[in-house]
């Protein structure tokens, strides 16, 4: 119930979530209003925070409802950018950027009609940890120079232990656990906080759930460690999209990677690593085909492509899907049935997969996630850590010889990321390719071999990174 409290507090509870509210929520006393500008919300999923087609515009929406003269606004437009370490200038597609570029897009609009209380909703999740030092940093900034309240969402507690004063626990029926100052919370509550699946600071890390192979392996059977899938020196640039009466500022091209390798084995987990905007989407994507590179070429091997053709971006959407299990970073592209049940085994289905199959799979990835009492319910009411459960059992019920993952532990407490980490890897033994593009520094620690992005600059390389791509 984070983020639904959340919700509350911002007065849009009722316009989004459906449901009888019961109680008062009273900011300053009175009750509180939508729009008015006492409270800002940073939402958990950056997309659905995006209202203009340029950054500058995107941040200056929130000043500009408030009625702030032009100038304040441009200043004020410029230094929440600034605070959040934003790499690009005001002209800047938004949707041109990676998910870490876009929730730090999200950040700098709420910054910029420095609210009186501020909620943000896992504002980090999807940053490599630079960045999320920066953002931290720009929060603790305008607590200070610009008191106001600061309300956090947050799974990992470590790096804002000494930004915020108090730590509330919500148990999983949505009551209160726990609640004081932090230090005080998380000293005398550490056990019970771990056994409630919390990120303890200085605890370590949770083990992978031992999964059964059976659950996740692929359809057809691969040779393990043989090469399934291999981009050569891919290059992608994205163009701008055309618009009417459009003044640009900004080159028409986009350069997303710069000759880049990679190879997938089947049995093995391939991560790929780097800042955000280096390029680990883009490259996932053409990985699972619905990119075509700009040059090189992404070839699958006979065992996988069989009679379909060498470059999975020919194939039909049918092909692809019997062969690739693609896990995109917003999860909820992903929903494609009526109920959590539905929408997972929807591909097997769509597959031609034996029913009793296709159930027996379902029933034990769902048990396993903790989503089999959702089985029934609609997936768009599901929180943001079961959605994106729900994604990556998705792309690998019907069994793929490759799954491509992005960002697949966003969102988990420490026993939702053991049953989504003991998954990857239960896959990989299984005889499934692997790629998996996370800022998760754990997950990344499971992988067989790690690839290293940064980057493109302009005109410049956006090759791997020197010793990335080594097996460890």
């Amino acid at each position: 119930g984070k983020s639904t409290l959340l919700r509350a507090l911002a007065g849009v509870l009722e316009e989004i979530d459906p449901g009888e509210l019961r109680g008062d929520v009273l900011v300053d006393g009175r009750p509180v209003v939508a729009g008015d500008g006492r409270v800002a919300l940073a939402v958990q999923d950056p997309a659905d925070a995006r209202v203009a087609g340029r950054v500058g515009r995107d941040v200056a929406f929130g000043p500009e409802n408030l009625g702030l003269p032009r100038a304040e606004i441009r200043d004020r437009v410029e230094w929440a950018l600034a605070a959040v370490g934003f790499p690009y200038g005001p002209q800047r597609r938004t949707d041109a950027l990676s998910g870490g570029e876009a929730q730090r897009l999200a950040l700098a609009g709420v910054l910029a009609m420095r609210p009186g209380a501020l909620l943000l909703d896992e504002p980090t999740a999807m940053l490599d940890a630079t960045a999320a030092a920066t953002v931290r940093d720009a929060v603790r900034r305008i607590v200070r120079e610009h008191p106001c309240t600061l309300v956090v969402v947050e799974h990992r507690l470590e790096g804002w232990v000494d930004v915020v004063d108090r730590l509330v626990v919500l148990g999983d029926d949505g009551r209160l656990v726990a609640d004081g100052p932090i230090a005080a919370v998380l000293a005398d509550r550490a056990e019970d906080l771990l056994a409630r699946g919390i990120w303890v600071p200085g605890a370590a890390g949770p083990e992978p759930v031992d999964v059964p192979t059976e659950l996740v392996a692929p359809f057809v059977e691969q040779a393990p460690w043989g090469w399934v899938l291999r981009a050569e020196r891919v290059s992608l640039e994205r163009r701008a999209r055309q618009g009417l009466s459009v003044v640009r500022r900004e080159p028409r091209r986009t350069l997303a990677l710069d000759g880049v390798d990679l190879t997938c084995h089947a049995g093995a987990v391939q991560a790929l690593s780097g800042p955000s905007g280096a390029g680990k989407s883009s490259l996932l994507n053409l990985v699972a085909g619905l990119d075509r590179p700009t040059s090189g070429r992404v070839v699958a091997c006979d065992g996988l492509s069989r009679g379909a053709g060498t470059e999975p971006a020919g194939w039909t959407s049918p092909q692809l899907a019997e062969r690739i299990g693609w896990v995109p970073q917003r999860a909820e592209l992903t929903v494609v049935g009526a109920s959590v049940a539905a929408s997972l085994l929807a591909t097997a289905r769509a597959l031609g997969r034996e029913e009793a199959w296709a159930q027996t799979r379902g029933r034990g990835l769902l048990d396993l996630l903790g989503l089999l009492p959702a089985a029934g319910r609609d997936p768009h009411r599901l929180s943001g850590g079961e959605l994106r459960r729900l994604a990556v059992a998705s792309g690998l019920a019907h069994g793929p010889g490759v799954a491509a993952l992005d960002e697949p532990t966003v969102g988990q407490d420490r026993h939702t990321w053991a049953a989504v980490a003991g998954l990857v890897a239960a896959a990989a033994r299984a005889g499934t390719a692997v790629a998996v593009a996370t800022h998760d520094p754990s997950l990344a620690a499971l992988a067989d071999a790690t690839t290293l992005l940064r980057a493109p600059a302009p005109g410049g390389s956006g090759r791997p990174a020197p010793g990335g791509g080594l097996a460890r």
